[in-house]
């Protein structure tokens, strides 16, 4: 009987210290997990392979976030855009440049060494570019005579606009710190200057405008680079 219960007690004192190496290895493992900080650049692929379908336009956009706190990211993007536009009585070109900048906010909780992101995004938007009126019709309402086309160019440059934008999207890491995204654009005109004798109907970096409203959409496909600058660990 005393040899059972000197057994027990050392079963006892063995399960204890066991058990405590475990929670204590388990914390060690959850302490020392560590997630990416850094800077993340790339381009949007929609572009240049709207230049390669598209005649009527050509563009360039880089991109990138720099992970600031948690799910918190400050992302900004920069690019130049010419779009050609036609009407049945007119056709317009727009050529400029712009800068958007703003925020990203991770909703994915991921898994232990995972950095996938679906984001919800704001940013300002800001262009600067010209607006170039190739050609336009004089209406006339009589069937006699064809309508009176003028030929241009009649160029204005120095022109202005600015936007708020929403973005919804994800990032989805194919291979270690490869990102490839894809996002949609919500976009709210706010301040625009326009030539003296007709309004513009692209702007870079807004898009289509309309005269019965300040919004304009968009979308964008991307891919990234993460450079990992440091690591914190995780909670």
């Amino acid at each position: 009987m005393k040899q059972i219960r000197i057994f027990l007690f050392t079963i006892s004192i063995l399960f204890f210290f066991s058990t405590n190496d475990i929670c204590a290895q388990t914390a060690t493992d959850s302490i020392q997990f560590k997630e990416k900080y850094g800077l993340r650049l790339g381009i949007d692929l929609s572009k240049p392979l709207r230049t390669l379908l598209d005649d009527d336009y050509s563009g360039l956009e880089i991109l990138g976030d720099y992970r600031v706190y948690k799910n918190y990211y400050a992302a900004a993007e920069i690019g130049n855009e010419k779009m050609d536009y036609s009407e049945d009585n007119l056709s317009v070109t727009s050529n400029g440049s712009y800068i958007k900048f703003g925020v990203d906010y991770n909703a994915y909780e991921n898994w232990a060494g995972m950095e996938n992101m679906i984001f919800v995004g704001l940013r300002y938007g800001f262009a600067t570019f010209s607006q170039t009126l190739n050609e336009y019709a004089i209406y006339t309402d009589t069937q006699f005579f064809p309508p009176n086309i003028v030929q241009g160019p009649f160029e204005t440059s120095g022109l202005t606009a600015s936007w708020v934008e929403l973005m919804v999207g994800m990032k989805v890491e194919l291979f270690n710190n490869i990102f490839l995204g894809a996002n949609l654009q919500l976009k709210r005109r706010v301040t625009q200057s326009t030539p003296t004798n007709f309004d513009n109907l692209t702007i870079p970096g807004f898009n289509r405008t309309y005269d019965d409203s300040t919004f304009g959409v968009g979308y964008g496909y991307t891919i990234s680079y993460l450079i990992p600058l440091y690591k914190k660990a995780k909670d």
